[in-house]
């Protein structure tokens, strides 16, 4: 099938700007609907469109950080979001608060982002590489 010559030149663009709108749904998610887990999910679709009109190659290249320490940064910072109120008497997963508003939400919320984009990043790239490179 021939490629887009529109789409290929439109891909890199299209990526950063799915990036930043991802981010943007991270934060916004904290006091408005969205958060981690759907912030996530733009973050694989920007993946998602790069690999499938560059190749996963070019996409691997391209993206900050490889898929599996994405992912793998993301369950440590869930995982250290949740010790924090173990840390402090309290259950697993209960979220701390400082006096100056700050809480282990966001870090939690930030951890599902990344292990989000990562793990589904990781398969979208297997799958188009037919499983020649693992992620």
């Amino acid at each position: 099938m021939p490629r887009s010559a529109l789409l290929t030149q439109a891909a890199r663009p299209l990526y950063w700007l799915m990036l930043a709108a991802a981010v943007w749904i991270l934060l916004r998610g904290h006091n408005a609907p969205g958060g981690g887990f759907i912030g996530g999910l733009v973050a694989v679709a920007g993946s998602s469109l790069l690999a499938i009109t560059l190749g996963p190659a070019v996409a691997r290249r391209l993206q900050p950080l490889a898929p599996l320490p994405l992912a793998m940064s993301g369950v440590g910072l869930a995982l250290l979001a949740g010790l924090a109120g173990v840390a402090t008497g309290m259950p697993f997963l209960t979220h701390v608060w400082t006096d100056m508003g700050l809480s282990t939400v966001m870090l939690f919320d930030v951890g599902v982002f990344l292990a989000v984009w990562g793990a589904l990043t990781g398969y979208v790239f297997a799958l188009l590489d037919n499983g020649r490179q693992t992620p």
